[in-house]
């Protein structure tokens, strides 16, 4: 064949270099998320003023799926894990999701597998529904137990 050099290995890119240069990219990710967890629970969005507005809830009076997220991850980093959930449920679910696939992505860039992450259709379609589903039941009046 032309072109193909038959001594060549493949090699992709997390298989190159150290274990520690290959970590720097998860690393990198773990301290922005870390320093904005850290500025949201030293900035107490339950006080007016810090943060803006959902522009969703102030201009409509409807609750996004996002709405409390603040308050949920300043609760959250302060270990009030009740409040946390009350403030916004899905995010905490969010918060421990990150978590789990940060920890496979770590795990297997350091045994220097590629990281994958390959999300088929129906688990898009489900997550998508399921935010539906929380958005439409925490604006209704049943769902008074969801709103921030």
């Amino acid at each position: 064949m032309r072109g193909v050099n038959p001594d060549s290995q493949s090699v992709t890119p997390s298989s190159r270099g150290t274990v520690a240069g290959r970590l720097a990219v998860p690393a990198g990710i773990l301290a922005a998320v870390a320093g904005a967890f850290a500025y949201v629970g030293a900035v107490d969005p339950n006080e007016p003023g810090h943060y803006p507005v959902c522009p969703l809830l102030q201009y409509t009076g409807l609750y996004c799926p996002g709405c409390g997220g603040l308050r949920s991850a300043h609760a959250f980093v302060h270990g009030d894990l009740t409040t946390a959930l009350h403030a916004n449920a899905m995010a905490v679910v969010a918060y421990l999701g990150f978590a789990v696939l940060w920890t496979v992505w770590v795990v297997r860039v350091a045994r220097g597998r590629p990281p994958r992450l390959d999300p088929r259709p129906v688990h898009l379609w489900t997550l998508g529904a399921f935010l539906l589903v929380f958005t439409v039941v925490r604006n209704l009046p049943l769902g008074g137990w969801l709103h921030p």
